[in-house]
């Protein structure tokens, strides 16, 4: 990572990469190693696979529900919390699933964050406890196809020009 963030050519991708997202409001603020964020102990075996058949050198994933919420509790930011509850609310994770999760994971090395970590846990809590007495649909789960439905791209209409410029 050290090395990534050394090379000038890498926030110039960062920079350029925001450029391009900016009409749809995301942006793209720094990456962390699985050191610098609170994670299961399990976290790389329980990624979910994002489909990504439109490129063919791809692959794309995420942390799992509960450790998105891990990632997001160290911040006790309202967009997070926000963010939090749309998980919650798409994917089903009980209170205990929550506490054992918090139970398992290292102590962060910068104590503020810590501090902020363990200050977010009761609210993470009771806010799983509202959502747990809202019955659960399973169509709300989160959608790994959000991409093709965001840009309103059907399977099979996008040119390989992009995979060509790709090709090594």
């Amino acid at each position: 990572m050290a090395q990534i963030e050394s090379d000038d050519q890498f926030w110039k991708a960062i920079s350029d990469t925001n450029k391009g997202l900016e009409p749809s409001g995301l942006y793209l603020t720094h990456l962390f190693t699985d050191k610098q964020v609170l994670l299961t102990p399990g976290w790389y075996e329980g990624i979910v696979s994002i489909p990504s058949d439109d490129y063919r050198f791809l692959r794309i994933s995420r942390p799992s529900a509960i450790d998105l919420i891990l990632t997001k509790m160290m911040r006790n930011d309202e967009q997070d919390l926000e963010d939090i509850r749309f998980i919650m609310l798409n994917e089903k994770i009980s209170p205990k699933s929550l506490k054992l999760a918090f139970q398992s994971i290292s102590p962060h090395e910068i104590a503020e964050l810590q501090a902020i970590f363990l200050k977010m846990q009761p609210i993470v809590l009771n806010l799983a406890l509202e959502i747990e007495s809202i019955p659960f649909d399973a169509s709300r789960s989160l959608d790994p196809e959000w991409w093709s439905k965001l840009t309103d791209q059907q399977k099979g209409d996008r040119s390989f020009e992009i995979d060509r410029e790709m090709d090594l």
